[in-house]
């Protein structure tokens, strides 16, 4: 017995000391709804009413106190208001973790009530409870909701998705425990056909009573729509109200008011756009998203991990956006590939003739050949075919040991003679010297596509006596411009390498409408707006002689990852999460809980059949197929792609089997499809990820003949997946059995795993057609899954740390912004901004012992002069200095403006009084000598409080229009930062670590240059209006157009970036769910029962 099995032993697994943790509110649930099914129908409404009301009253005093200490904040002197503002955060702290307390006490009884309501909905067809207004609501639009006098019915059918459903679903002991997880804010893992959606239904309720908002993600609008209609009469009727998203556009007042629901539903993707559009708002009306307090993540694996590394992109147009290289460089890259492929194909003839012979060191010099072919071109298929010969990968694979031995000390042997490497595991590409040559060719510059050294120049540049201050400088930014010429040059000849080489037309993307798609590579469906980043989309579009799209500028980025490590509470639950615990726990803290099943899985899960090629494979698989059809059972069969089902489907009629194909080409008959794949003789070809999310239901004669049988065709490279495939079969204690076919030929195992199974196959004399099955095949095969979610991670890992160091100055810079765009805090903030500034002059100034300098910054930032003679300037400590500068351009600043509400008083008080019902808001034209901005104030606000509120208009607008105008620019910087550091690994360099230095640099300077823009101008701000009739009315707020910006998410340029994880293949059904609005004739009488007619109730 081993030291892990005796820890099992003494302290249990952790899924017993789950089990152990979570039982006892399992058991208080029971107990609690033995004495809530007593209640009426209205009792049981009145009790989640009281649970309401105890939240409420729990946190009452912390609420009060932060309303009282908001209100003092106007009374408050500026530099003292910051102490205000750091109790409010400290109460808003202590409310959500008094609200967790509350939570956790009450948790029985709301996990009770919403157990009772989901009975009493499948007992009964009509409930009848005393009508409330918010009833009388829901009677106007949905059809569920009817009212008769005082009285409101609830039946049990409504629409979702489309369809009419009638409710008959009731929480069972499991699900109590899975909803409990998902309070705890855990991630719930739960097999297929356990009900996850309704599972949500309990945690949801739950926090929803706190009045603070909850967010059901899904990973697309179909599941989004269909979730919040299917389950939302359940929370409607405890008078909670529920939206959905992904029902109404964008920056509209329909979207600010799904956010403002009890419970909103949504796609991850449009919750992190609608967070970057908030961050882009120009106006208060213009925010649609409150704080974010809990959510529940549904397929949190894709969600979490797979789409965690894809940055969601608002961007812009940018001026010279259309100046790129990608088509003037295209002919050199064609002529490169060119020759590389009849290199390629050379060394693969010489390497077969070479390696038949019986002379070792012939054989030795072909396995060095087919080693260059394999480097120069190795999604070649004639190579691929050769390499499933016996002895052929493993005399590969010893050929690349040696060259990798003492660091690849000895590789440039074997690749200088090819024109460029390629590194088909990691995506990369590398030029050799002899690539260069051809593509430089006879131009005037010999290194045309060579970095040059800038270190070393720069350093003979610095001992170089002979030039002036100004000359070397000037050589410098030659150096430095250069550098970024090469630089662009050599970035878009790589990735137009990549485009020829490891993106193939109809597998990684199509051509449609003179566009370049990504294709999902599991489910074949197009994803729409997404882009390859870096550049690749430019080079493919390029490639393919279509239009080069523009650059774009990023105005706004965030990474899933950053946005649901926002939430106060998150949680999440799949299928699939236990084989990525460790990345959700490092990453999110969020621990995997296993949750046991309502009945045990008795589906027979086989070991993997492996076979040399895929032919083999292939021919198996049919074979298996029919035998399985002959036995009367259905039968699923998982692909990896749409070219692989459509490959089978041949094959099958062919032999004259009946079958179904769902993929993305004929997703409109999913549904049909789907309902009869539990049927006997059923076989149903799919890609792995189909009908995720919908069980198949067996008969009755199935379940006797043994059944679902899950047939995989290809080990995908990420269990999980595996896994879901597997999860079809086997639902709610229901018979079957899953067993995967693999060959040697499949990417996972040429790129990760089968050395060992190769040599055992040759060692064993495997013929042609034999297969070789055994738990040690299987395991290797799992370990070649691991070794690439591995590599995933490592790139997934290292694209976050990129985001990360973003993320920090994009906390600092929105904070900023928001409390700009609120009108709160904006004096706190204006007094650090002086005072930072203040010990930056300071500092540098007495570095220098310049007083003149001090005099010339504190001129042209305060508009002030020194508050100190010059000889004290020289005795006096930087800190002292910088005190007393702060406190003479803050004295200054408040004379100012209030000097520049006097001014305009007069002016408004007269406008006020003789025209104040002409206008609402007026324009109030500011100058700082330099621009006039024109600032719009509501005239009556600014009337009560001495024209105050102009003031307030003023510092809002001017820190909001400098805000957006540096992070803009910062953010340009940090993406043509990002593109350059990437060459610094041809110097031995860590990319990452120069970006974060440079980037930490930039941003410091920006932060630098927003404060002395800022103060600048508000130092200055003067109102040059002294005439009522110079008053102008302001135009109507209008919300924010978002029209010409794009949004986009760009995609990990790697094979597993297309993860079908992320994706359901329902998204794109023409049948959209139904949203059921009512609606009477003018002069009916209104469906709230009030008893007036529409027209002059609901309908005005």
């Amino acid at each position: 017995m081993g030291f892990n099995d005796i820890l099992k032993k003494i302290f249990g697994n952790k899924a017993q000391r789950d089990l152990k943790e979570i039982e006892p509110y399992v058991i208080k649930t029971k107990n609690a709804y033995e004495s809530v099914i007593k209640l009426s129908n209205d009792e049981l409404r009145d009790l989640s009413n009281n649970l309401k009301q105890r939240i409420k009253d729990y946190v009452a005093d912390e609420v009060n106190r932060i309303q009282e200490l908001k209100n003092s904040v106007e009374s408050t002197e500026i530099n003292l208001r910051e102490k205000i503002y750091i109790e409010i955060d400290k109460l808003e702290k202590e409310i959500i973790s008094k609200n967790e307390k509350i939570l956790e006490e009450i948790l029985p009884e709301a996990f009770a009530v919403i157990k009772d309501t989901a009975r009493r909905l499948t007992e009964n067809q009509e409930i009848t409870v005393m009508a409330t207004p918010f009833d009388r609501e829901l009677a106007v639009k949905y059809d569920f909701v009817t009212i008769q006098g005082d009285k409101a019915i609830y039946k049990n059918e409504w629409m979702a998705g489309g369809n009419m459903i009638k409710w008959d679903m009731i929480h069972y002991d499991v699900q109590l425990f899975g909803g409990t997880v998902l309070h705890k804010g855990k991630i719930a893992e739960m097999a297929t056909g356990e009900g996850k959606t309704l599972v949500a239904t309990l945690p949801v309720f739950l926090n929803a009573l706190t009045g603070r908002g909850v967010h059901v993600v899904t990973v697309n609008d179909y599941l989004s729509k269909r979730d919040s209609e299917w389950m939302g009469p359940l929370y409607m009727f405890h008078g909670l109200s529920v939206d959905c998203i992904d029902r109404h556009r964008p920056n509209s007042e329909e979207r600010r008011k799904a956010y403002l629901a009890d419970i909103t539903f949504g796609t991850n993707n449009e919750f992190g756009f609608d967070y970057l559009r908030d961050n882009m708002a120009t106006n208060p009306e213009d925010l649609v998203q409150r704080k974010h307090n809990y959510a529940i993540v549904d397929e949190v694996d894709s969600v979490l991990i797979d789409d965690a590394r894809t940055p969601l992109i608002i961007s812009g147009p940018v001026p010279r956006g259309d100046d790129q290289l990608f088509e003037d460089l295209r002919p050199k890259v064609e002529k490169l590939v060119a020759a590389q492929k009849a290199l390629a194909t050379k060394y693969l003839s010489e390497a077969k003739e070479l390696m038949k012979s019986d002379d070792e060191k012939k054989r030795e010099e072909g396995a060095l050949a087919l080693f260059r072919s394999y480097k120069g071109l190795p999604k070649n298929k004639p190579l691929i075919k050769f390499l499933s010969e016996q002895g052929i990968k493993a005399q590969l694979l010893k050929t690349e040991e040696f060259y990798m031995e003492q660091n690849n000390k000895n590789m440039h042997i074997a690749t200088d003679p090819l024109y460029f490497v390629i590194d088909e595991k990691n995506k990369g590409i590398n030029l050799t010297d002899k690539g260069i040559d051809l593509i430089t060719g006879n131009t005037e510059d010999p290194k045309f596509f060579v970095l040059p050294d800038v270190g070393g120049e720069i350093a003979d540049l610095e001992r170089d006596k002979t030039l002036s201050p100004a000359e070397k400088q000037s050589r410098k930014d030659e150096i430095h411009q250069l550098y970024a010429i090469k630089s662009e040059r050599v970035h878009t000849i790589n990735q137009l390498l990549k485009a020829y080489t490891l993106f193939e037309k109809d597998v990684e993307y199509v051509v449609l409408d003179n566009k370049v798609k990504i294709v999902d590579e599991q489910t074949g469906r197009i994803m729409e707006g997404r882009r390859y980043s870096d550049g690749l989309h430019q080079a493919i579009e390029a490639k393919e002689n279509v239009t080069v799209e523009a650059a774009t500028q990023t105005f706004a980025t965030i990474t899933l990852q950053n946005y649901f490590r926002m939430y106060s509470k998150l949680a999440g639950m799949t299928g699939t999460a236990e084989t990525e615990a460790g990345e959700l726990w490092d990453i999110y803290k969020l621990d995997v809980v296993v949750i046991p099943t309502n009945r045990p899985i008795s589906r027979n899960d086989m070991q993997d059949r492996v076979y040399r090629t895929k032919r083999e494979k292939y021919t198996a698989v049919i074979e298996e197929i029919d035998a399985l059809v002959n036995a009367g059972r259905p039968v699923l069969v998982g692909t990896t792609s749409v070219e692989i089902s459509e490959l089978l489907s041949r094959m099958l009629t062919v032999r004259k089997i009946k079958h179904n194909v769902l993929n993305a080409k004929l997703h409109q008959r999913e549904a049909d499809i789907v309902a009869e794949a539990g049927r006997k003789g059923t076989v149903t070809i799919a890609t792995n990820m189909a009908g995720r999310g919908t069980d198949i239901k067996l008969t009755p004669e199935v379940k006797a003949a043994g059944g679902l049988a899950i047939i995989g065709t290809e080990r995908h490279e990420s269990r999980r997946v595996d896994r879901q495939l597997r999860g079809r079969a086997g639902r709610q204690g229901d018979p079957g059995s899953s067993v995967f076919f693999v060959s040697l030929e499949d990417d996972l195992m040429r790129l990760f795993g089968s050395e060992r199974i190769a040599s055992i196959m040759d060692r064993l004399g495997f013929k042609e057609g034999e297969m070789i099955e055994h738990q040690m095949i299987s395991n290797s095969i799992e370990r070649a899954q691991k070794k690439v979610e591995e590599n995933n991670f490592g790139i997934r890992k290292r694209l976050l740390e990129y985001d990360d160091v973003m993320n920090s100055q994009r906390e600092v810079v929105y904070s900023k912004r928001r409390h700009a765009l609120m009108g709160e805090r904006i004096g706190v903030d204006i007094t650090n901004m002086i005072y930072d500034l203040s010990e930056s002059i300071v500092e540098n100034t007495k570095n220098a012992q310049d007083y003149e300098y001090l005099e010339e910054e504190l001129l042209k930032v305060f508009a002030i002069d020194a508050p100190v003679a010059e000889e004290q300037f020289l005795s006096v400590k930087a800190n002292d200095l910088s005190e007393k500068v702060a406190e003479e351009a803050l004295a200054s600043f408040k004379r100012k403006m209030d000097k520049l509400a006097s001014v305009a008083y007069p002016v408004i008080k007269q406008v006020y009084e003789k025209q104040g019902n002409q206008y609402e808001n007026i324009l109030v034209p500011v100058t700082d000598g330099k621009r006039v901005f024109n600032i719009s104030t509501n005239l009556e606000t600014a009337y009560n409080t001495g024209a105050k509120e102009i003031v307030r208009s003023f510092e809002k607008q001017i820190l909001l229009y400098v805000i957006d105008d540096e992070w803009k620019e910062h953010l340009r910087q940090l993406d043509e930062l990002r593109n350059s550091v990437q060459n610094a690994s041809y110097e031995q360099k860590d990319p990452l670590l120069i970006y974060k230095l440079e980037s930490f640099g930039l941003f410091k300077e920006m932060i630098d240059s927003m404060n002395r823009k800022i103060i600048s101008i508000l130092m200055r701000g003067q109102i040059p209006m002294r005439e009522p009739e110079q008053v102008k009315e302001a135009r109507p707020v209008q919300r924010m157009d978002m029209s010409r910006y794009r949004t986009q998410k760009d995609e990990v340029n790697s094979r597993s970036a297309q993860d079908p994880t992320k994706q359901d293949t329902r998204e794109n059904q023409r049948v959209e769910p139904i949203h059921v609005e009512k609606k009477p004739g003018r002069n009916e009488l209104c469906y709230c029962g009030s008893g007036k007619k529409y027209k002059h109730c609901h309908g005005k």
